[in-house]
């Protein structure tokens, strides 16, 4: 859908008369108002958004990478907690292990996040995402700003997860390291609560 300015232009070009009223001074001139060199700048300044989908195509290859790095940390997980295996794996080992493939997982949405969203923002809707539907609003991104907030409460939810996947690997020997892992735990809580307040 065009934007005020641009329904303004195109009828301008178009019948050389705009129905609509005409758009404020921020929308810019009107290309036939443009020099010739002025014109061939801005439409190649203009183009060097493209390069943009660099950013889309390796984002999301990385994101295919990503979930088979956490689906094969799973696949090991089952194989070795199959009875019968000469080196079972400890409750504690599982759980590393799985919350190790989560955090692949929650990487590779980032990634994915940044790949719909730079597409959107500069090159075009994706629109058989819309057609097909039920996607929820993962791609209501209108600015910069939308895809940031997006990407950040993901990349929070990484840190508590690679928090946790680091507290199980630790060794506590005294009272006090348990008190520091406690007041970190509440303050993650105290950390998800505002993020949740935030969102809504």
């Amino acid at each position: 859908m065009l934007s005020p300015c641009g329904q303004y232009h195109k009828q301008q070009r178009v019948t050389g008369k705009a129905d609509t009223p005409k758009p404020s001074a921020q929308c810019g001139k009107a290309l036939a108002d443009q020099g010739i060199i002025e014109n061939i700048f801005e439409r190649a300044l203009w183009n060097v958004r493209f390069i943009v989908i660099l950013g889309v195509i390796f984002s999301a290859l990385s994101a295919i990478v990503l979930f088979i790095a956490g689906s094969m940390e799973i696949y090991h997980i089952l194989v070795g907690f199959v009875p019968g295996n000469l080196h079972p794996l400890t409750h504690e080992q599982i759980l590393i292990g799985i919350i190790g493939a989560v955090d692949f997982y929650l990487i590779g949405l980032v990634l994915l996040i940044f790949s719909f969203g730079i597409y959107e923002l500069f090159i075009s809707e994706i629109d058989i995402a819309r057609v097909e539907s039920g996607i929820g609003n993962i791609l209501d991104i209108d600015n910069l700003d939308d895809l940031k907030n997006k990407i950040l409460k993901v990349i929070i939810m990484v840190l508590i997860v690679t928090f946790f996947q680091r507290i199980l690997s630790m060794e506590f020997t005294t009272s006090l390291d348990m008190l520091a892992m406690a007041v970190s735990i509440c303050l993650i809580c105290v950390g998800v609560y505002f993020l949740g307040r935030h969102g809504h």
